[in-house]
């Protein structure tokens, strides 16, 4: 793995492991830590990768940083987990409020559904990894990863036709 070293790594997917984490987890301070947790393991094992499959790599290594947060999480659990995010910032915008807002419809649309579903449809279509290197990350055959995706976007059509009949 001479050609990329860690930090031509960090700079050219860093942006694209937080998203996913931060898609994963809806939190901003977990996901910057499980970032810098899914780079300490990239640096440990870098060597160990093939040059041209080091994106999905990454997003295998982040995945598993996530399971092993999840894991932990259900361990101990904090209480009041929405304080922060529930206090409104003095110099907020209108155009900032609406973006906010879209982007909680979106999460919360993504958050409602289940797990596979959510990782599947966040590694293609988010992400864009192939159908193939997204089932290598979750560790599934590529005909049960296909019916992730679908079944996801069916679920996500349904909620906005629901959205858009009660506005």
């Amino acid at each position: 793995m001479e050609p990329n070293s860690l930090d031509e790594v960090y700079e050219n997917y860093v942006a694209d492991i937080y998203r996913y984490l931060r898609s994963l987890c809806q939190d901003h301070h977990a996901a910057e830590d499980l970032m810098q947790e899914t780079f300490y393991r990239a640096y440990l094992y870098l060597e160990d990768c093939r040059e041209e499959k080091i994106k999905p790599w990454l997003f295998r290594v982040a995945y598993n940083a996530f399971v092993d947060y999840k894991r932990k999480e259900k361990r101990s659990v904090a209480k009041e987990a929405g304080y922060f995010s529930s206090l409104v910032h003095p110099d907020t915008t209108e155009g900032t409020l609406l973006r906010q807002e879209r982007w909680e419809e979106a999460a919360l649309a993504l958050s409602l559904l289940p797990e596979g579903q959510r990782h599947a449809l966040l590694l293609h279509d988010y992400h864009g990894l192939s159908y193939k290197e997204a089932a290598d990350i979750m560790d599934v055959g590529l005909s049960q990863y296909k019916i992730l995706v679908f079944r996801a976007r069916q679920k996500l059509r349904e909620a906005e036709r629901r959205r858009n009949e009660h506005e």
